[in-house]
């Protein structure tokens, strides 16, 4: 019982985590991206290279991620989806663009490291096995990483000055350029650090689920599932629905069998829309 706990919590922090992201491109801009998943799978194929490959400390290798990761999305949002909006384009032609930077993504990576599935070691090497065994140890030290970033994140948001920016500049971006806020440089930072999140995940899960050009796809569509089953665009909805989605998970797993698990995952997330349609913390959608 202990290994299905840990494990369903190391999974919906996950997707909480991933999930956080969708909100922030969301409350920010008001769009969405079909990307993520695939950010999810490069920031893998980097955190690999440069821990595995080039041998550098985790936590040197964990911040080049993130600084990669976070241009990659802001440049996206600041060169391709900017140009756009700029061009007069309705919406649905950035939820395009972001399909096919996902194509674009997926291909380079299979160009840069093949198609194959690629392993690496354990993010961490601690000593817990007085609690649990070494599996249940990764588990423990990933999920431990998830979860100090989920905190970072609300730190950042609620108690700087720029996250405090980034909070006004997406209730009314006139008010907040009235008040001097850089509504652009906000919405470039919102892009970025979901990637940067996405490429988060993609490092903890790594060890644990093999690097390869598919496998942030699943992962992503249901971390922007349990996003949508929190209350989409509500960063501490996403934890809830994340976590949530992990559990359904782990004991569908348990008591029914591994291969029904999406189906009743999915099946269940769908009764909470239908129930109750701005999710789990009631949060409205802006039109």
């Amino acid at each position: 019982m202990l290994t299905l706990i840990v494990g369903a919590l190391m999974q919906g922090s996950v997707y909480g985590l991933v999930g956080m992201g969708y909100g922030l491109i969301y409350k920010a801009s008001g769009l969405m991206t079909l990307a993520q998943g695939d950010m999810i799978m490069i920031g893998a194929f980097l955190g690999m290279t440069f821990y595995k490959y080039m041998g550098l400390p985790f936590g040197l290798s964990l911040a080049l991620v993130m600084i990669i990761m976070f241009t990659l999305g802001f440049l996206i949002e600041r060169i391709l989806v900017t140009s756009l909006l700029a061009k007069g384009a309705a919406q649905v032609y950035v939820i395009l663009c972001t399909i096919a930077i996902s194509m674009i993504l997926q291909n380079g990576a299979m160009f840069a490291w093949g198609s194959n599935v690629m392993q690496f070691q354990a993010i961490l090497d601690l000593s817990i096995s007085i609690i649990a065994n070494n599996d249940q140890a990764d588990r423990l030290q990933e999920q431990a990483v998830g979860i100090f970033f989920m905190l970072l994140l609300h730190f950042f948001m609620q108690h700087t000055k720029f996250g405090t920016s980034m909070r006004a500049a997406a209730q009314d971006e006139t008010a907040a350029e009235a008040l001097g806020i850089n509504v652009p440089l906000t919405k470039g930072t919102a892009w970025g650090l979901a990637s940067m999140l996405a490429g988060v995940a993609g490092v903890i899960l790594g060890p644990s689920y093999g690097v390869y050009t598919a496998m942030g796809a699943l992962i992503g569509q249901k971390a922007f599932a349990a996003s949508v089953a929190g209350g989409y665009g509500n960063m501490y909805g996403a934890i809830v629905g994340g976590i949530f989605l992990g559990f359904v998970e782990a004991f569908s797993v348990y008591f029914v069998s591994s291969l029904y698990k999406d189906f009743i995952a999915f099946g269940i997330l769908i009764l909470v829309m239908i129930f109750m349609p701005n999710g789990l913390f009631n949060e409205q959608v802006m039109e």
